[in-house]
């Protein structure tokens, strides 16, 4: 065996010997919807509001400014948890689409255990003057690094988004009347 073979061999043998380590955390995607007995137009007008989030059941309050201005629309949300989420921006605003998106570029992780968390909420029409209410988010789990704590893990992430969109599909079912 050559001397050129036998360290690509022994190189390889050596690296075999460590152990993989993952790259970190990866971006999740949560789609949660909801079918309600109403027309587009009349769900847009109680979920169109930026700043007003008064249908979502953990929201204690909202204060902002820019109206539903994408190049200036920020908002403050205090959950009735006593939580706080800063500076959320509106990431663009279409009423003629009953569309919106939203960015929360920084986020304590004792509120909601993500990072660079978006959200889309659309809402569509559906046969017999129904709709249909989409909440579309994306983010990454609150721990940066590899091995993270049980509570800023990606299923830690994924349920905390979960625990507070659901409640606000849920009303909006119970406001409207259920499609089916």
């Amino acid at each position: 065996m050559n001397a050129t073979r036998r360290l690509a061999m022994m190189s390889m043998a050596c690296l075999a010997a460590y152990p993989a380590y993952a790259h970190g955390p990866t971006r999740q995607k949560l789609e949660l919807s909801v079918e309600v007995n109403a027309p587009p137009a009349k769900v847009w007008a109680v979920i169109g509001n930026f700043h007003d989030l008064s249908w979502v059941p953990a929201v204690a309050k909202v204060e902002g400014e820019g109206g539903n201005d994408p190049d200036t629309a920020k908002r403050t949300v205090t959950l009735k948890s006593g939580g706080v989420w800063h500076d959320e921006e509106l990431s663009d605003y279409d009423a003629a689409k009953f569309t919106y998106g939203t960015f929360l570029p920084h986020v304590d992780v004792k509120v909601l255990p993500v990072a660079d968390f978006s959200a889309h909420i659309l809402v569509t029409a559906e046969p017999g003057g129904k709709s249909k209410v989409e909440w579309r988010t994306a983010f990454y789990r609150g721990y940066p690094n590899n091995d993270p704590p049980p509570d800023l893990n990606e299923a830690a992430a994924k349920k905390a988004v979960t625990d507070f969109v659901q409640p606000a599909l849920d009303g909006l079912k119970a406001r409207f009347g259920s499609a089916s």
